[in-house]
């Protein structure tokens, strides 16, 4: 379930704004890393209609193990059945993360737009991120 959603005003040059959007389904809910990752990959093509290089990484930040996806291309939305046929936006960005925290809760979070624009917001994106931390 999506449990917040933020809009990113477009940098200069861009004509739309970005969106972040962060989903929380409950405990073992809403897919593997793994899934999700790829899902979000999918979503990004390059120039011969695949899905773009993208860089994945984990790492561990606040006693969360965050997995990480990065690429740029053109964005077809959402992906899945619903969206055959329509066209990928060119130049777009996808930054997404799964956090996950202890006894299988995980938040997701997805960040795309026009590629200045989620360049720019980078570090507000990190800083997001950041501010996840396991209650005690």
């Amino acid at each position: 379930m999506r449990a917040a959603t933020y809009t990113v005003a477009a940098a200069p040059g861009d004509r739309e704004a970005g969106e972040c959007a962060v989903f929380f389904f409950g405990r073992g809910q809403g897919g593997t890393v793994e899934d999700n990752i790829e899902r979000w990959r999918s979503q990004i093509l390059g120039p011969d209609g695949k899905p773009a290089v993208a860089k994945i990484d984990k790492q561990q930040a606040r006693g969360l193990t965050m997995t990480r996806v990065d690429s740029s291309g053109g964005y077809t939305g959402m992906g899945g059945p619903m969206a055959q046929g329509t066209k990928a936006i060119p130049n777009y960005r996808l930054l997404g993360a799964v956090v996950e925290g202890p006894g299988g809760n995980s938040i997701f979070v997805k960040f795309t737009g026009p590629a200045a624009t989620v360049a720019a917001n980078l570090k507000a994106f990190e800083q997001l991120l950041a501010s996840f931390q396991v209650d005690k």
